[in-house]
């Protein structure tokens, strides 16, 4: 997407003249333009020449984003980086000419006012020359009157000049409203100058004056519009205070390592590769991995969380982080534009770029909005001279609908709160990628979560251990240390982490051995210690029933039980699984409570799968589904409603882009997965819930801002044209009132800034899927059995597999051969089963297997 700036635009017309302007082109494929920002997103295959030049030629001005004419020299140095360019795009440049032209246009408005109300109705004092002076009072207003439209000419050139292209805009309704005011109030002068000439009696002149002369309001309406305008650019300067302050983060120098040296340079002059220096108190410039040192990082910018990270060497740190503590040096991965950083500040930038479906319907309104609100002026104006009413006041009411409505509130409506939305959700490590996925989250009804690092930490954990009779823990976990301890195996590495003090053996171990598919052998002070799988260890001590029946119970719950002995002596077993995450029964808890449905996806088999979707709490248990596979169960959920399918953005992609709405769960590597329409920083499940909270949140504000704006247009138009019994409004007032409907609609959405992402005290439950679980589920399985029966199946039989680890590794080999579909490996059943999509020997099967260690008895 190609981002320009785009000046000139006023209100919602301008917005809707801009965008047909530019969609009417060969090549683009969709234009988003935002009020708001003022910008405009281009998708598709147009040359930036041409694009300007369409909205040139709509009467607007155009420029590629980060690039302005009139940026001075030095800004454009400064904006020499992307995020720069982004930085200098945002600043707010109107509120301070607006600030200026209010304070002008008052000090004169407020004069004309003490002569027409202060005098006229109040009786305060004027220079004597003016006293009774009727044509020298309406002379004054006249003057004070086109000092006040000049300073607001603006107005004018832009509502004149869309009204001469034939698309007019708020503007022009000013323009007009203005413009006719002061034209009648002038007739009305030459008529008093003409009443003079004739000798009419000063009682009629002095009628005239008070009744019939309007440059006050001509003053009055470009003044007060002016005041709604700068109340409205310091609100929308507000919703974009989130992005802004992301940008203020980002480092702009680093201190890095050269020949030796260490000097300081701009953050343009990083490269991959480089060592750099933090110090405490720094912020950390670009992302890179930790070479040397330790410190705590305050990595709150991307994540939202509080807490520092402890940092030590091997790992990663991430640009436009604060370094707490300690002195470290790094290794530069990841610069520029690349930066997690940089991904993010990009991430909603485009989402404010996009447009919402919802908006759409303010869109259709806005393109006919003011010609019909200049139609409808018209119409009362000669409507009321037909029902017999004076010139007078069929002028003033057509003059008040004019000033009166206000297309920008409608404009505003939408863009003004997704743009806090997105500001609050990267404010707590939620990224929407566009306006759309924003919208669209607080609508699911089903979530689809992968297991394996999502509902899971995806890494085998120690979760219980469990001595023998008459044996210590200490003697079971200093047996188990010394014999895992040389293992690569994942289960070996597991053991090994969980043990806090490591033993300090008094004999050496000897002949440690790795029994393939078995478990370990070694000796030591001439006894033998074991270590395996059940069945190994039963073939060379005796295992009681009452640690049979615990093996039982954690192969029940989905653990993997190592026994280990020493002699003949059985030591105890340790227990070891892929445990949840401390949140996700919680947040499985909360999305229920929303009235969605929790469905686990995974390819694991299904005793385990059970045991894991039991202690997450999920609504339903989908197993033995490969990647492949994923995408065709969440089509069938789409049958029942919108789903969301939350993994970790890499093997789940087909089901991220094929769900209503992807949610790519795992910070830093996953922030820039493209099958994601929401990336979730913080690698946390609740964030989803916290997500869907935002997204309702955003758009219960999007409905109140739409009411706002239509009620306020269908209620005070009617009471403009009179159309009200014994309601008539002056145009000052309608002017009034049009300056606060923008500013009322953005101070309404900048109320997101108090949202409370997690926060579930005031959570509503969606409407439920309407078919059963049970036929959905049959549906899935029937599919997938079809499927399966369409293609070639063969199974190994594998020998030495005795965990899901074991399961996971042979899986791998096997759907890295070319022809090889799926493969599915189960270490209790000592089966692979492989889809062939085309014909594979059994010898490149087994050869693939075997290189892991692993022994296959036989192919059928």
């Amino acid at each position: 997407m190609k981002q320009y700036i785009v000046t000139g635009m006023t209100c919602a017309a301008c917005q809707s003249r801009v965008e047909k302007a530019v969609a009417k082109l060969d090549g683009v494929e969709s234009v988003s333009v935002s009020l708001l920002t003022n910008s405009m997103g281009v998708i598709g295959n147009v040359s930036e020449t041409d694009v300007i030049a369409a909205v040139e030629e709509a009467g607007y001005g155009a420029s590629l984003k980060g690039y302005n004419n009139k940026t001075k020299d030095s800004e454009l140095h400064h904006a020499s980086s992307k995020l720069a360019a982004e930085e200098e795009a945002l600043k707010d440049r109107d509120t301070p000419k607006l600030v200026k032209r209010l304070l002008m246009s008052l000090g004169f408005l407020l004069i004309l006012m003490y002569i027409t109300m202060g005098h006229n109705m109040l009786k305060l004092p004027i220079p004597s020359f003016l006293n009774y002076n009727h044509l020298g009072l309406a002379l004054t207003q006249m003057i004070l009157a086109i000092i006040v439209m000049y300073i607001n000419k603006n107005f004018f050139i832009s509502g004149f000049k869309t009204l001469w292209h034939k698309n007019p805009n708020m503007d022009a309704l000013v323009a007009l409203g203005s413009s006719v005011s002061f034209g009648w109030s002038l007739y009305v002068f030459y008529k008093m100058t003409l009443m003079i000439t004739n000798g009419i009696p000063n009682t009629e002149l002095m009628d005239i004056y008070h009744s019939q002369l309007y440059f006050e309001s001509a003053a009055m309406i470009p003044a007060l519009i002016t005041v709604g305008k700068t109340l409205e650019s310091l609100s929308k300067g507000r919703t974009t205070d989130a992005l802004k302050n992301l940008m203020k983060m980002a480092p702009k120098t680093a201190t890095i390592q050269r020949d030796g040296l260490s000097k300081i340079v701009d953050i343009d002059e990083v490269r991959v590769g480089d060592i750099f220096i933090v110090k405490p108190g720094e912020s950390i410039p670009v992302d890179g991995v930790v070479i040397e040192g330790e410190s705590a990082v305050d990595e709150s910018a991307l994540t939202g969380e509080s807490i520092p990270v402890d940092k030590k060497a091997g790992d990663k740190v991430s640009a436009a982080t604060m370094n707490q503590s300690g002195f470290i040096k790094a290794k530069a991965n990841k610069v520029g534009e690349d930066t997690i950083f940089a991904q993010i500040i990009q991430m909603v930038s485009d989402a404010a770029a996009t447009k919402a479906p919802i908006a759409r319907i303010a869109d259709k309104v806005s393109g006919v909005f003011v010609p019909a609100v200049i139609a409808i002026a018209l119409l009362v104006f000669f409507i009321w001279i037909i029902l017999g009413e004076g010139t007078v006041f069929a002028l003033e009411r057509a003059i008040s609908v004019l000033v009166i409505s206000c297309p920008c509130a409608l404009g505003l409506a939408t863009p003004v709160a997704i743009m806090v939305g997105n500001g609050m959700g990267a404010k707590n490590g939620i990224l929407f990628k566009t306006s759309q996925a924003l919208e669209t989250t607080g609508k699911i009804q089903i979530a689809a979560l992968d297991k394996t690092g999502t509902i899971t930490e995806g890494k085998p954990t120690v979760t219980d251990i469990i001595p023998a009779d008459n044996v210590s823990k200490s003697e079971l976990l200093s047996t188990a240390y010394l014999l895992e301890v040389r293992s690569e195996h994942p289960l070996a590495i597991a053991i090994v982490s969980a043990i806090d003090d490591p033993p300090c053996p008094t004999h050496p171990i000897f002949n440690w051995k790795a029994i393939s598919g078995s478990g370990i052998i070694a000796e030591q002070n001439g006894q033998k210690l074991y270590a395996g799988s059940g069945k190994y260890i039963r073939s060379v001590v005796n295992v009681d029933s009452i640690m049979s029946t615990h093996e039982k119970k954690l192969s029940e719950e989905g653990k993997t039980p190592l026994f280990f002995a020493r002699g003949e002596r059985l030591l105890g077993i340790i227990a070891v699984s892929d445990v949840i995450k401390k949140d996700s029964a919680k947040a499985v808890k909360e999305l229920q409570n929303m009235g969605i449905e929790v469905v686990m996806l995974t390819g694991d088999n299904e005793k385990t799968a059970n045991a894991i979707g039991k202690q997450a709490g999920v609504d339903k248990v989908i197993a033995g589904v490969m990647p492949n596979e994923k995408e065709d169960v969440i089509r069938k959920l789409q049958k029942r409603g919108k789903v969301a399918m939350v993994g970790d953005g890499i093997n789940d992609a087909p089901a991220l882009t094929r769900a209503d709405i992807g949610i790519a769960i795992g910070a830093g590597a996953d922030v820039a997965v493209d099958s994601a329409d929401v990336v979730l920083m913080n690698s946390k499940l609740t964030d989803v819930s916290g997500a869907i909270r935002l997204s309702r949140g955003t758009l219960r504000n999007i409905y109140e801002n739409l009411f706002w704006a239509f009620a306020y247009n269908i209620i005070l138009i009617p009471m403009a044209a009179g159309l009200y019994s014994h309601i008539h409004m002056n145009p000052m007032w309608g002017a009034a009132a049009m300056s606060l409907s923008s500013f009322t609609v953005c101070m309404n959405a900048l109320r997101l800034n108090l949202f409370k992402v997690h926060d579930a005290a005031h959570d509503y439950k969606c409407k439920r899927p309407a078919l059963a679980e049970d036929s959905v589920k049959e549906d899935i399985v029937e599919n997938k059995e079809e499927k399966e029966s369409k293609k070639m199946t063969k199974t190994l039989r594998v020998e030495g597999m005795m965990c899901e680890h074991c399961e996971a590794r042979v899986k791998k080999v096997l759907e890295a051969i070319d022809g090889v579909d799926s493969a599915v490996a189960d270490h209790n059943k000592k089966t692979a089963v492989v889809t062939l999509s085309s014909e594979v020997e059994d010898d490149v099967l087994k050869n693939a297997v075997e290189a892991q260690d692993y022994k296959v008895l036989g192919i059928e």
